[in-house]
């Protein structure tokens, strides 16, 4: 059985003649461990995918099922529950907040666990430590550099260590010896045995993926 298992999926916008297809009908099966490249030009429907696959955006039709789980037949809490168990995200803007220490952006996630604060900070210092950031911990965001402010949005997506982590244009900002540093982070993730589907528009991202999913026009191209 695939870990993740798209069937047909559709997501529509708008209704009437002002309907737009984001995503036309899209299948697909990752395996767990999988390192997953989504690639394709603007405005092809990448994005729309992946908020489908993180369970944030309802497709029209068609299913998705993650570890077995019918993600879509979930009501609106249990669907927060099972992103918070499973799913680790890393926007193309870092959304980390201003006034807190990078410590406290990673801690953020950890708010509506049942934890203790020196659990919750323990598990924190592990996520900047393995992103390699655990000395610049109490610095604000503005304090630390781009490839850096990069480096916390990822220790805050792994922090409550998910199976699944899914990237959009996790390198978009950044200058190629920084991305390249980035993706060897994604990458060692990867082969701890974390699963990653990221969005990217760089081929030299995409090298790190072991396989490519093609969009276009909200339809796969190709072999997949």
């Amino acid at each position: 059985m695939s870990y993740i298992v798209a069937e047909n999926l559709v997501k529509k916008y708008g209704n009437g003649n002002a309907t737009v297809t984001a995503i036309g009908g899209i299948s697909f099966k990752i395996e767990a461990g999988e390192f997953i490249g989504v690639m394709g030009e603007s405005g092809a429907g990448k994005s729309t995918l992946l908020s489908v696959v993180g369970a944030m955006n309802a497709p029209t039709s068609g299913s998705l099922r993650v570890d077995e789980i019918d993600v879509y037949s979930l009501s609106r809490e249990q669907r927060a529950d099972f992103r918070r168990e499973f799913l680790g995200f890393i926007f193309q803007s870092f959304h980390l907040v201003p006034y807190l220490t990078v410590l406290e952006n990673v801690m953020l996630p950890l708010a509506i666990i049942k934890a203790g604060k020196h659990k919750k900070r323990d598990l924190a210092e592990q996520a900047l430590s393995q992103v390699g950031l655990l000395g610049k911990a109490h610095r604000l965001p503005n304090q630390i550099s781009g490839g850096e402010k990069e480096r916390v949005a990822i220790a805050r997506s792994i922090v409550n260590e998910p199976p699944v982590l899914l990237a959009d244009e996790p390198t978009g900002n950044l200058d190629s010896k920084t991305s390249s540093e980035i993706m060897n982070l994604l990458q060692s993730l990867n082969e701890q045995g974390m699963t990653i589907i990221m969005v990217t528009h760089s081929h030299e991202s995409a090298k790190y993926a072991q396989r490519i999913l093609q969009v276009s026009d909200g339809v796969l191209v190709g072999k997949n």
